[in-house]
């Protein structure tokens, strides 16, 4: 029994003489030329790699200061560096036959920088489809004959001499990324930056971005989660497969994806420029379905503190949308389908949208049947529009036929718009019509109830103009006419009162006016602040002041 035990004490004992001096005995940067030289033939980019160390307690090489060069149609800058490469290898092989199979690569820390030029090409489009034996008539590694290794783990032979056949075999160079094939692949704690060299926009940099990716092969499917912090403030997750990669442009691989973001704050993600007034905080679940040439993606959206004017203030209450969209990956644009729900109320947004120029431009229609007004109303802020001060819209319903294009930061919007059997409360527009003499007479007290009212509007950043203006209220009779309101909101508003009901008495038959009787006046002022002005010009003109004066002889 002690026998054994002092042979077990000696074994163990070798084995840790071998742990401790193995790492000394095998010179890892040995690899390092082959590693490089792998690397670089498979991504068709020079790879250059850092010092080499082994660990044989977790059965790995960890590598430093790793760099792969850009496309130099773009830019001469690294298009990856990173602070650590983590190879995980097969232990036996390497010791004893100076074999190496790798079968897990974790990149620390890498700094990725992605950039498109005008016509929509990426620097990383390239990649895997230009290596430096296609350019210049090199022969590839010995490697690159050989039958592509099982998914799960790389399998690269020592470098030997290249046979003529091999060096001329041209099945031989073109299966260098068929054999870069490794069971997982991770990324951990990067930083994304996204640009766009025909812009003077700033890059978008997505930080403490986290990539898995199993199974990894040019030539097959394979799963992937990535994680990442997003412009601005929120995350994204992406949860999926992807591949095969496209040999001759990355860019164009297929995607297949669940995708969830949270807390998009759109004003401060760049995207949009902060000139436009836009923004926001949105949340979204959904699917992306990438055939590397038409992406479709679906799913629900959720905008908080939403704001569409440059003169607005955030919105009080959620904005909800089911979106379904077809997006066109090489001319940037698409077909988008939303059903747009705030409350009880919803719109239907459909139309298409190009995001290749130096600003998102949209071609779209708005259609709102009967929406309730209470509902809507907490979203007047967020468009700009304001009512007189101290009052808000209560009950009935709205309808809207709105197109919607251009560029977002100078969006026109355009179409009819109807109110119905709605009431203005805390507005009492017959003391506002008192200024105007005759009038002074109409009562609606402190609400003024609104049957009908309905505009042509067009909203540009010049400002609201208001065509074929027809407000019904019960009290005074029928307004019509037209108007605008500036960029700073004063109103300059042309109207005309059509007498009916409960306006016809008082004060207004003591200067001879019956039903039917059209008054001429304006508005002024500001939104908040509207000032009733008589139009004393019109009254001339219409022989109103002739009728008026007759009545006082």
């Amino acid at each position: 029994m002690k026998l054994a035990l002092k042979i077990v004490g000696i074994v163990i004992a070798v084995l840790v003489v071998i742990i401790i001096l193995l790492p000394y005995v095998v010179n890892v940067n040995n690899y390092r030329p082959r590693i490089e030289s792998e690397l670089t033939s498979a991504l068709g980019r020079n790879v250059t790699v850092g010092n080499l160390s082994l660990s044989l307690w977790s059965g790995s090489l960890t590598a430093d200061n790793i760099a792969i060069a850009d496309d130099p149609s773009f830019s001469t800058s690294p298009f990856i560096k990173a602070q650590a490469l983590n190879v995980g290898v097969e232990l036996m092989p390497l010791i004893f036959s100076k074999t190496l199979h790798i079968t897990e690569l974790t990149l620390s820390q890498p700094q990725v920088n992605l950039l498109r030029d005008r016509a929509g090409k990426w620097n990383f489009s390239t990649i895997g489809s230009a290596s430096p034996s296609k350019k210049t008539g090199a022969a590839p590694p010995s490697s690159a004959g050989q039958a592509p290794p099982p998914a799960e783990a790389t399998k690269t032979s020592p470098a030997t001499p290249e046979s003529p056949k091999e060096a001329t075999n041209p099945k031989s160079e073109s299966s260098i990324e068929q054999n870069l094939s490794v069971g997982k692949l991770n990324i951990k704690d990067g930083q994304v930056s996204i640009a766009d060299t025909a812009k003077s926009t700033k890059p978008h940099v997505y930080n403490n971005v986290n990539l898995t990716v199993k199974d990894f092969s040019y030539t097959s499917q394979f799963p992937f989660t990535l994680a990442a912090g997003l412009p601005g403030g929120g995350t994204i997750n992406l949860d999926g497969t992807a591949g095969p990669i496209n040999p001759n442009d990355a860019s164009i691989t297929p995607v297949q994806a669940k995708l969830d973001v949270k807390n998009f704050d759109a004003g401060a993600s760049g995207f949009i420029d902060p000139s436009s007034g836009i923004s926001g905080v949105a949340s979204f679940n959904g699917s992306v379905n990438s055939n590397g040439t038409q992406a479709q993606s679906s799913g629900d959206a959720t905008i908080d503190r939403l704001k569409l004017s440059p003169k607005g203030s955030p919105a009080q209450r959620s904005v909800a949308l089911k979106y379904q969209t077809t997006y066109d990956l090489q001319p940037q644009t698409g077909q988008l389908q939303a059903d747009v729900t705030v409350g009880k109320a919803v719109a239907k947004l459909s139309g298409t949208y190009d995001l290749h120029g130096d600003s998102p431009a949209v071609s779209m229609k708005l259609n709102a049947g009967d929406m309730p007004v209470d509902d809507l109303e907490t979203l007047l802020p967020a468009l700009g529009v304001m009512l007189p001060s101290g009052s808000s819209l209560q009950g009935g319903t709205l309808s809207a036929d709105m197109s919607v294009n251009g560029p977002v930061e100078k969006l026109v919007i355009t179409g009819p718009v109807k109110l119905a059997n709605t009431k203005l409360h805390g507005f009492d527009m017959g003391s506002k019509m008192s200024a105007i003499s005759m009038l002074s007479g109409v009562k609606t007290g402190p609400d003024t109830t609104i049957q009908t009212f309905s505009s042509n509007v067009h909203v540009a950043p010049s400002g609201i103009q208001t065509n074929n203006v027809d407000l019904v209220v019960p009290s005074l009779g029928t307004v019509t006419g037209e108007g605008t309101v500036s960029p700073s909101n004063a109103l300059d508003y042309k109207l005309k009162a059509s007498l009916s009901g409960g306006a016809v008495g008082g004060a207004t038959s003591l200067v001879g006016l019956g039903k039917g009787a059209s008054i001429p006046f304006f508005i002024q002022g500001t939104a908040s602040d509207p000032k009733f002005v008589p139009d004393m010009k019109g009254m001339l003109s219409s022989g109103l002041g002739k009728e008026i004066g007759r009545a006082h002889v």
